[in-house]
């Protein structure tokens, strides 16, 4: 009972570990990935949008889309209007068929773009999420909106509607949220985002990759001191319950300690052996919690499709490290005590 809790805490501790780390990484890179997924080379939000976490302002001027598609070496500009929903999740106003052509095609799986005011787009985690499909009726906004299509994963946002509709609905007429530039020749990104900047002086240029990495470093800065904590819990558990099961084990086996000293014994060979026993459960822990950690990532992407949990190799050696040093510091106590006990009274304990 004692091996199977010890490597049970073990199990778990790698378990919670590489399903936070999942997570985290999982979260930001499906956030990164839809940002990619448009084929926008620069980005442009009003000036109060102070980090690229802050969502949901306007405070661009519309015919704004028009005055840089008139700009030599752009490909064509899209203006957006979003606001957070549902959590992580944003409603999107844009021109459907225009981030269509951005994008090289958005991948319907199901139906196709909307056409009146009060429709909108999903993509096929979100549908699958909320058991939607295409004629099907969502809230957003208080009000009820039809499902006309269902894109694939990774253009921009998850739930779109027509521009107009979510400016009047926002009384945000005639505003945007951001820009997305496309131009001709991406690899002129950068040089073209420092000429936008001379001309719209009052907004935030980036080119996509700068705000990838921006977006990327902040929100890993949100997150790391919540998942250290998370960390350092399960750490502490499975120390504890290792440190408590090799001290019992060490009171269990006082006699046999006491006749292998009286054999000859050294105190290295004795506290050898408890750190063997260790090393085997915490192997043992450490294979069973990576199993459990996936058969959790399975379940949780199938029962909430817009959680995306990425185990990483890089997590799975982290994940080892900590679970061999936390052990081995939980057996190390018990271990130096069965080694200084006095074979003569370990002979006498019972």
């Amino acid at each position: 009972m004692r091996t199977a809790l010890a490597i049970s805490a073990i199990a778990m501790e790698v378990a919670m570990i590489l399903l936070i780390l999942g997570l985290t990484d999982g979260l930001v890179g499906e956030s990164t990935r839809r940002q990619r997924g448009i084929g926008t080379d620069i980005l442009i939000r009003p000036s109060t949008s102070s980090s690229a976490l802050t969502s949901g302002a306007v405070g661009i001027e519309e015919s704004m889309v028009d005055e840089i598609e008139k700009l030599p070496g752009v490909k064509m500009a899209v203006g957006t209007v979003f606001s957070m929903s549902s959590g992580i999740n944003t409603v999107t106003g844009v021109d459907i068929e225009k981030l269509s052509r951005m994008a090289g095609d958005l991948g319907y799986l199901a139906g196709g773009p909307f056409e009146g005011p009060y429709e909108t787009v999903i993509d096929e985690y979100y549908a699958k999420q909320n058991n939607l499909s295409v004629g099907g009726t969502l809230n957003l906004l208080n009000r009820d909106f039809k499902v006309t299509g269902i894109i694939g994963a990774g253009k921009a946002s998850r739930i779109f509607v027509p521009i107009k509709t979510k400016q009047k609905l926002t009384r945000s007429e005639g505003q945007l949220s951001q820009v997305y530039v496309q131009l001709d020749d991406p690899d002129q990104a950068m040089a073209f985002s420092e000429e936008l900047k001379t001309i719209y002086p009052d907004n935030r240029i980036y080119t996509m990759e700068e705000f990838i990495s921006m977006f990327t470093s902040q929100t890993r800065g949100m997150v790391d001191e919540f998942v250290s904590v998370i960390v350092g819990i399960a750490i502490a558990v499975g120390l504890i319950v290792v440190l408590i099961s090799m001290y019992t084990a060490v009171l269990d086996r006082t006699r046999e300690i006491g006749i292998l000293k009286s054999l000859g014994a050294s105190p290295g060979y004795i506290v050898n052996i408890f750190l063997t026993e260790t090393a085997i459960l915490t192997v043992v822990g450490l294979a069973l919690g990576i199993g459990i950690a996936y058969l959790a990532e399975f379940a949780l992407e199938n029962r909430f499709p817009l959680l995306t949990v990425s185990i990483l190799q890089s997590h799975l050696i982290r994940v080892t490290l900590i679970a061999l040093i936390g052990s081995a510091a939980g057996a190390l106590y018990p271990s130096l005590k069965a080694a200084r006990q006095d074979p003569i009274e370990a002979l006498a304990y019972e």
